[in-house]
């Protein structure tokens, strides 16, 4: 059984930035993809950005040009790291991996973005 911790979350002014950190509790190498998810109030869990294992990345159109995500195999952390934040980006922020058939959560991370 994996284990994903989120860390990073806070509240921040428009226009700001933040870096969330997913750590895993075992090797994520062998992981296919893993991925941000975010899921506001009212609102369904939608994907925000995935990376493969070999390192390609996809994102919603809302917020690509503003965030990035990338994965360290030697620490076993994932990150995503948020740029000229809006008031929509706030949620609560999910990592998530896949191997295979088996999907893993994280217990999530509140974003708060204030305009």
């Amino acid at each position: 059984q994996v284990r994903l911790v989120e860390s990073g979350g806070g509240l921040v002014q428009a226009g700001g930035s933040l870096r969330l950190s997913c750590a895993a509790s075992g090797s994520i190498a062998s992981f296919n993809t893993m991925g941000w998810h975010r899921q506001a109030p009212g609102k369904q869990r939608e994907l925000v950005a995935r990376i493969t294992a070999g390192g390609t990345a996809v994102y919603v159109d809302s917020v690509k040009g503003r965030f990035t995500i990338s994965r360290d195999t030697a620490k076993n952390m994932m990150y995503l790291e948020m740029n000229n934040l809006k008031p929509e980006d706030t949620a609560v922020y999910y990592c998530n991996a896949r191997w295979n058939s088996d999907i893993y959560w994280g217990q999530g991370t509140q974003v708060t973005i204030s305009s």
